[in-house]
This record gives C-alpha cells, structure tokens and sequence, in this order.
C-alpha cells in the first residue's frame, strides 16, 4: 500500500471517530440540559458535577484500556476483578508493612500489568477467545480478593483518597471562580480547537473540500461547552475544584489517544482488530500486540481500583463487582465497531459520561437503581443495534465506502 493511501486510511479512521466523538457529546450535552430543567436545576449544579466525576472517574479509565481490547477484537471480562485484587493486594502490603503509599501504589499497577499480561500470553499463545480466559481469571481472582482479605475490608493511606476523591490544589480565586480549574479548561478548549483544525488540514491534504465557517462554527461550539462546564465546576463551595479523578481522565484521554492514532502500535491493535492474518501476514507481531493489549488492560483496572478505594477510603472485598459490564457498555455507546477494528479513545469515555449522566439523572429524579438498570441496558442494546444495522447497509452497498488506491 502507497504512503498516501495509508495516511489516507488514518485519516478515515480518524474522521470516523471525530464524528461518533460529536454525535455521543451531543447526547451527553442533551441529557444534561433535559435533566437540569426535570430536576429543577440540581443536575448542573457544581457539587453535583463534581459527584458525577468523583463517582464515575474509575469506569472511564477502564473504557480507555477495554476500547482497546475491543479494537483489537476481544473482550476481557475481569477488569473488575483485576481492580479490585491489585488494589486489595497493595491495601495489604501498606498495612501489614508500614510501607511508603507510593510503594503500594507501584506494586497495585505491576501486579495489574502482570495478571493483564498472564491471561494476554494464554489468549495469544493457545489461540484462546479472551472472553473464555478471562471468564476464568474473573473467578480466580476474586477468589483471591475474598481469600487475602478474609471478606473483610483493608484501609489505605490517606494520600489514595486524593487520587480517588481530591481536587486541584488552589492556584488563587477571582471573584469565587477557581483559577486551577479555569487552568485545566483552558487547556482542554485549546486541545479540542487544534484536533478541529487538524481534521480540516487533513480534509484539504486529500483534496475532500468543506465549509469555510465549518471549523470555526465546531470551535466556538466547543469552547462554549468547555466554557460553561469550566464555570461550573470552577464555582464550587469553597476549597472545591475540579477533581483529582477527572484530571486523571483526561491524561489519559490525551495520552492514549496520541498512542491509538498517532503510532505504529495503535495501526496494529485496528489492523488485528479488521483482520488478524491479513495483519500477520503484513508483519504485525499479533501475538504480542494482544499481550500488549491485556496487560495495558490490567494495568489500567489496577489504577481504577485503587482510585475507588481512594474515595471509599478503604479496599473492599466486593469492589469491582459489575465493572466490567460498564466498561464494555461505554465503549460499544462510544462507537467500538462489535466485530473490532474500530474505536475511539475519547468516545468511550464520553460513552461513560453519558451513561453516569443518565445514571445520575435517574436518581436525581426518584428513580430506583433497578429501573435504571434497565435504562441502561436498553442504551447499550440500541448502540450495537446502531453498529449492526450501520455494518449491514454498508455491506450491501447503501452506504457508501472508502476506497484506497495501492
């Protein structure tokens, strides 16, 4: 294949992406506002969206690692598990030896890294689906969880409870608006104006031709809604800011979409994820990409577990349960293709945001956990049904598809 239908095919993926991206925000931003007036005002407010991310923050980070694994054409369905064993195992070690909090932290994230790369080598190394394999390590370390902690509940250093439930430090007030948060907005406006600008340079490098207005519209769009929340959360009570947790988030969210577009590695999760052994037989080592994959899977369900036993203020031997159910929910609302091949890092996590906005909704208006479950569950079945019948008519010809010159 030629450079330029390479870059060619990047840019698809990329565009494709940025599209799904903009129709999930304007979900999120949709329930938002429709809760804000049902609620009488209470879904907007700022400690409610500081709730929102404080509660959520850890499925987010789990759909940044699952989108992968789902890229690439798997599924793993011990993520919670997985969290909640590392952080269990690193809740015991600080007890039980006085160590530094940043020891534990290490040891959590290299034990999920190494339990994520364990269960990657069987899924490679045997041929195994992933969902089998981690079905069994689902069970196994759960047990260890239940068995380690004898059911019973270990506390961590207080430094956890700032990565799963502080805020940014105070950099200084103006006029009761947090400047540190005005920080953090500023910087996610400025990313989301040149990601805009970077898609209609790429447009033009292909000879595809667009409005003029169009980029600047999607601008002002964007940083009138990074703006707003920005106010919202920058204009909490006293000694609040934007959380810990949500910054996290973000990190992430910029990292790893750099990673999955922008490098060799993020080329061969999609090309496994399209077509294993046309990818294997382009030179793309699968079987060390899936082990990649897992273990960056693992390592990322360590982090989520111990920033929830950061806010409970405790490791639980019942953390984690269901986890691995939101993940993968948040990804396939956020446009992970079913069959692999297809994802996007920043749309899973605003999968995650719209499903914590409904979640949140639901409660603020009287509704029980159960109806929301279902509500829930019905979203997700109407995403997949969204992918299926979007695969099928581009299958037979009703849409039309990309075409790339060798």
């Amino acid at each position: 294949m030629s450079n330029r239908a390479e870059d060619m095919m990047k840019w698809t993926v990329n565009n494709e992406g940025f599209a799904q991206v903009g129709f999930v925000g304007a979900l999120v931003i949709v329930l938002l506002v429709v809760f804000q007036f049902i609620t009488g005002s209470h879904m907007l407010a700022p400690t409610n969206l500081q709730n929102i991310v404080m509660a959520n923050a850890h499925i987010a980070v789990l759909a940044i690692g699952m989108i992968l694994v789902v890229t690439v054409g798997q599924l793993d369905l011990s993520v919670g598990s997985t969290a909640a064993f590392s952080s269990m195992c690193a809740a015991l070690v600080l007890a039980a030896s006085g160590a530094p909090w940043w020891i534990g932290l290490v040891l959590g994230l290299a034990i999920g890294a190494l339990v994520g790369a364990a269960q990657g080598f069987i899924v490679a190394r045997f041929a195994l689906p992933a969902f089998i394999v981690t079905v069994a390590g689902m069970i196994i370390l759960r047990g260890g969880v239940q068995w380690g902690s004898a059911a019973l509940s270990v506390p961590v250093p207080s430094e956890f409870t700032v990565l799963g439930a502080g805020y940014l430090p105070s950099i200084g007030n103006i006029a009761g608006i947090n400047l540190a948060t005005v920080a953090v907005g500023a910087v996610c406006a400025a990313l989301a104006v040149s990601r805009i600008f970077a898609s209609r340079i790429r447009r033009r490098r292909h000879g595809l031709e667009e409005s003029t207005l169009r980029p600047w519209l999607a601008s002002a769009a964007a940083i009138i809604g990074i703006g707003i929340l920005t106010f919202l959360f920058a204009s909490g009570r006293p000694g609040t800011s934007f959380p810990i947790p949500g910054v996290v988030v973000l990190v992430l969210v910029a990292v790893y979409h750099v990673v999955s577009t922008r490098t060799a590695f993020g080329r061969h999760v999609r090309a496994i994820g399209g077509n294993a052994r046309a990818a294997a037989l382009s030179g793309v080592n699968v079987q060390k990409v899936q082990i990649l994959v897992m273990a960056n899977m693992g390592l990322l369900a360590a982090l989520a577990g111990m920033m929830f036993a950061g806010r409970s203020t405790a490791a639980g031997p019942l953390d984690g349960q269901l986890w691995e159910l939101d993940a993968i929910a948040a990804v396939f609302i956020g446009g992970a293709a079913v069959a692999g091949g297809r994802g996007s890092i920043l749309g899973a996590v605003l999968g995650a945001a719209l499903m914590a906005v409904l979640s949140n909704g639901l409660l603020l208006v009287g509704i029980g956990s159960a109806p929301a479950a279902v509500v829930k569950g019905l979203v997700l079945l109407a995403a997949v049904a969204l992918d299926a019948e979007g695969r099928r008519r581009a299958d037979t010809g009703s849409e039309p598809k990309p075409s790339f010159t060798a």
